[in-house]
């Protein structure tokens, strides 16, 4: 199987550098509309799109899929790892905290709790039975940064646990994997949206595109 992990257009939480993870969520921004019409004419042929109980996915694939003809499968499982206590915070240390938890569980440490919220088992639980489940020969899963970064880095049999922390993802960046006998092999990590480099706001904050873990 071909699995193409898709991260949503942005919206006005990552402009601001807000923790936004619940739902619904915060929908697309004028720029993360175009993000989203930008991608079906950089994707291959796909079989299923898979989209979070997040609106912003939603949002995100509803271009692919009207261009498609594809209805998305609404899936809990490749949601935003939830900020728990830290929902909904700006400041630095919130978003260093969420982020150094998060890539903690992509090195191993999955007994570590985000403040208020799910554990590196829990969010491994969920998604990669979301992953699992899937079927075809190419998958388009369109989700969130920091889930694609931390289950990327565990999963694939070409990236260490700190893969995560050192990978930007860009709003509508796609990563490509194949499946091989033992798991997952990474193919293509985008560093720059479908569109292209001028679909990108050098000015958002984004704490979940961040190339780097905020001290």
């Amino acid at each position: 199987m071909r699995l193409l992990l898709l991260r949503h257009g942005q919206t006005e939480s990552n402009m601001i550098g807000a923790l936004d993870t619940a739902i619904p969520g915060a929908p697309l921004t004028e720029l993360g509309e175009r993000q989203a019409t930008a991608v079906p004419a950089g994707l291959p042929a796909i079989d299923s799109i898979t989209v979070s109980t997040l609106l912003r996915t939603q949002q995100t694939a509803a271009p692919l899929a009207a261009s498609r003809g594809l209805v998305p499968a609404i899936v809990d499982g490749v949601k935003e790892i939830q900020a728990g206590a830290l929902e909904m915070k700006s400041d630095h240390h919130s978003q260093g905290e969420y982020n150094a938890t998060a890539y903690a569980w992509a090195l191993g440490d999955l007994d570590l709790r985000m403040p208020g919220g799910e554990t590196g088992h829990e969010f491994f639980d969920r998604f990669d039975a979301a992953i699992t489940a899937l079927s075809g020969e190419t998958a388009l899963v369109v989700s969130h940064g920091a889930a694609i970064r931390t289950w990327v880095a565990a999963r694939c049999d070409n990236t260490s646990g700190a893969f995560a922390g050192d990978h930007k993802l860009a709003n509508t960046a796609l990563v490509t994997l194949r499946s091989t006998r033992h798991g997952w092999h990474l193919d293509d990590w985008g560093d720059a949206p479908i569109g292209g480099a001028s679909l990108l706001d050098a000015r958002a904050v984004d704490p979940m595109g961040k190339g780097t873990v905020p001290a």
